[in-house]
């Protein structure tokens, strides 16, 4: 049969299908006696299966009708509706038991309701039968358009990917029931997005319908919609999104836009020196845009490193260019990326390269010598003004300005150096001192003094044979008295400070005095040491304490070179054992002895310094102290005022002290050497604190200052007011200040004053002018 009659019956049974079902049949029950007996049949409620279609805009929208099974001829009879929207959303006519619903009902809120009928007879008001309980279902219809819950989407593909690779996966939903009548079968189409772009209908996926280059675009919008109902006529539809990323693959190869790049660098720049800086450009990006350059001719001058933050190639200095060597340089430089793909390699196969013309720039360099570092030699004490060697540096510039040289030395001037670089000696030289001299010979332009350059020069003196042998040490030698001949005393060496190619070879001889002399003799033994052996039996440390050898000591030197060294003997008693130790023992007690005396009286001598010092410390106190007690000695001032802390009665105390002694003729002034010690005037000072007015000590205290301003030789030649403590009132005397003596020094005549001399020549006109004014 074919298959296109078949499609109108397949599709109309689901809309048939709710309405196909059985309806309700009467319950009737036969209940069979045991005995085998049939009861009457009993009727009950009959009812069909009710189905009401959502949205309905009627109201009052009849559903179907509920019946009990006993005739209600006399109208006795009521329908009771119970249960969910009864009263509100279903009504029951209760005289006919039809149903009818009262408002607009939604399937997507609610499918199904569940309610109850109950017959009431109006006589008694009680039930005629049991409750029925009936089901109401809510049919579907298109209502609801399909929508994408998660839209809208976005997704990042690569860039040239191949056809047919699935994007991304987009969903609808569709609220309406989705078995019944296709509401929420849905289908998907593209609106926007072609031809790069495919949608298979029922799984929503997208996916590439051609290459996409991401250089050219990088991203694209497409446009989804959602069909229900399989896309027959009628069905809702809904659209959403799609934003389609293209990522960035190394597709492409990087390029140089310049094909030359000029530089410059100067002849002096030091090596890592940056010259300048080249740039290619990828229409990549991240990664895939890391560039990396190479010089292609494998420069030993010049090296290129990458900034990977600019992706620019910095050339660098790698050697030291010389402009009068080579002033101009070309470099050939590649761009390549470091991180390609093996599939994306054809995209690379050729690299893009330029060129780089560096020019040299030529600069005023300073001097440079021939080698890096000179060693001479010179044989010790070679004549002053010695050529030792020849230093050589020129010009590397083409002016080739003329060098002057100079030698630096630190803590010696036994070199100079001519125009010509040649070291001379300016002293002999002596190996024995240094053997290694170390010079810095400087070389300057003379056209332009500023360019120096220096090197080190090392210079070392060669040995000759001018230094002697000599005892390798001060020998103290020692023979007993009782020594008998043959006895070995002393074991000699020598020591040469010159330095020889061989080893030292010495040889010991007695000199041609000491050999006719019996007490001594000398045996070399071939080894640089020789010992001394007495020559007789018995020595007198009366008659001979000490004898005096003259030893000839040769070297093995070109030439020979020999000295006379003397060797002191000292006889001692050695006692019975016979052993010059002892001797040696007896002068190590006695030199010990001997130091630690002269420790001793260092010692004595620090401590008389010391006390010394302490007493000159004791007497400046002293000193300083008389000076605090009276003051002023020194200065030259016209009035000298000398304040005590006794405090006296008062201008009418007559009975302080004898004003007698004031009042007494004048006191001739005798020399007389100051007293230094000041305690005596001190105490006499404090004593007066303590006792009254009328006392000796007072008198003598004030005579004491008397006597002490006559004699100090420092004293003023000027009038000096002092006052001295119980000075009273009413005294014959009166006050000794001249402060308020103007009334009475009216009638005095200061003409003396001309006679005292050029030092009272001021004071005798200021007097004498006064007075005359006033006259």
């Amino acid at each position: 049969m074919n298959c296109c009659f078949l499609l109108p019956f397949m599709l109309g049974i689901p809309l048939l299908w709710p309405y196909l079902t059985a309806t309700g049949n009467s319950k009737t029950e036969e209940a069979e006696h045991p005995g085998g007996s049939h009861w009457r049949v009993k009727r009950d409620w009959v009812w069909n299966q009710f189905f009401v279609q959502e949205e309905m805009n009627r109201t009052n929208h009849s559903i179907g009708q509920l019946k009990f099974g006993i005739d209600n001829e006399n109208n006795n009879y009521q329908y009771k509706l119970f249960g969910d929207g009864a009263g509100s959303t279903f009504v029951i006519n209760e005289e006919t038991g039809v149903l009818y619903a009262v408002q607009k009902l939604d399937r997507e809120e609610r499918d199904r309701y569940t309610l109850r009928a109950q017959v009431i007879d109006t006589a008694t008001g009680r039930a005629v039968g049991p409750d029925s309980e009936f089901c109401i279902r809510v049919t579907d219809i298109n209502d609801n358009e399909p929508k994408f819950l998660d839209g809208p989407y976005e997704a990042i593909i690569p860039e040239m990917s191949p056809e047919e690779t699935s994007v991304i996966q987009v969903t609808a939903s569709d609220a309406d029931d989705p078995s019944f009548s296709y509401n929420a079968h849905l289908v998907y189409s593209l609106l926007q997005g072609q031809p790069y772009f495919s949608i298979e209908a029922k799984t929503g996926i997208i996916r590439i319908s051609s290459k996409m280059d991401r250089e050219l675009q990088d991203e694209y919008w497409v446009i989804i919609q959602a069909k229900d109902k399989i896309g027959l006529p009628g069905a809702l539809s809904g659209t959403t999104s799609v934003l389609i990323k293209l990522s960035d693959v190394n597709d492409n190869k990087p390029v140089f836009k310049t094909s030359l790049y000029r530089m410059n660098v100067s002849e002096s720049a030091p090596t890592g020196t940056s010259i300048g800086k080249i740039m290619a450009y990828d229409n990549d990006i991240g990664d895939n845009a890391e560039m990396e350059y190479i010089i292609e001719d494998d420069s030993q001058t010049f090296d290129i490193v990458t900034n990977h933050e600019t992706q620019e190639g910095i050339v660098i200095l790698k050697k030291k260019v010389d402009f009068e060597q080579q002033n101009n340089y070309r470099i050939k430089v590649k761009v390549k990326n470091p991180h390609v793909d093996e599939q994306l390699l054809k995209y690379h196969a050729e690299t893009s390269t330029t060129i780089i013309k560096v020019q040299v720039g030529d600069e005023d360099e300073p001097p440079v010598f021939h080698l890096p570092h000179y060693v001479f030699e010179i044989s010790e004490g070679s004549p002053q003004g010695s050529s030792v060697g020849t230093v050589s540096a020129t010009d590397p510039d083409q002016k080739k300005s003329p060098i002057r040289y100079s030698i630096h030395i630190t803590g010696s001037s036994a070199f100079c150096i001519d125009d010509n670089g040649t070291i001379f000696t300016a002293s002999p030289l002596d190996r024995e001192m240094s053997a290694w001299h170390n010079l810095s010979i400087k070389a300057t332009e003379k056209n332009n003094v500023e360019q120096i350059s220096s090197i080190p020069v090392y210079v070392q003196v060669l040995n000759i044979n001018d230094n002697a042998p000599e005892f390798s040490d001060n020998y103290k030698t020692y023979v007993c008295e009782n020594a008998g001949s043959g006895q070995i005393i002393q074991t000699i060496s020598a020591v040469d400070r010159d330095k020889s190619i061989e080893d030292h070879y010495f040889s010991f001889n007695l000199s041609v005095e000491d050999t006719q002399n019996s007490s001594f003799t000398l045996i070399d033994n071939q080894d640089n040491t020789a010992v001394i052996l007495t020559n007789r039996t018995g020595f007198s440390l009366q008659e001979e304490p000490v004898f005096y050898i003259s030893i000839l000591i040769a070297d093995n030197g070109l030439p020979s070179l020999t000295s006379t060294n003397t060797l002191t003997i000292h006889v001692c008693d050695c006692g019975d054992d016979g052993s010059a130790q002892t001797c040696s023992d007896k002068d190590f007690t006695f030199s010990t002895r001997f130091r630690t005396e002269i420790a001793i009286v260092v010692a004595m001598l620090i401590c008389i310094v010391t006390i010394f010092g302490l007493i000159l410390l004791i007497l400046s106190l002293k000193q300083r102290r008389k000076q605090i007690l009276f003051p002023g000695k020194g200065e030259d001032f016209r009035e000298n005022i000398f304040r005590y802390d006794d405090e006296g009665g008062g201008e009418d105390d007559t009975e302080a002290f004898d004003i007698a002694q004031l009042n007494s003729g004048a006191v001739l002034r005798e020399p007389k050497t100051r007293k230094p010690a000041a305690g005596g005037l001190g105490s006499l000072y404090r004593q007066s604190l303590q006792v009254g007015p009328d006392n000796a000590i007072i008198r003598e205290f004030i005579l004491e200052k008397l006597r002490e301003a006559n004699t100090d030789p420092c004293a003023p030649p000027f009038d000096s007011l002092q006052t001295y403590a119980f000075e009273g009132t009413g005294s014959l005397a009166e006050s000794l200040s001249s402060l308020g003596s103007a009334a009475s020094d009216q009638d005095d005549s200061y003409d003396y004053l001309h006679e005292l001399g050029p030092r009272f020549k001021r004071l005798a006109s200021m007097f004498g002018s006064t007075m005359q004014s006033d006259n």
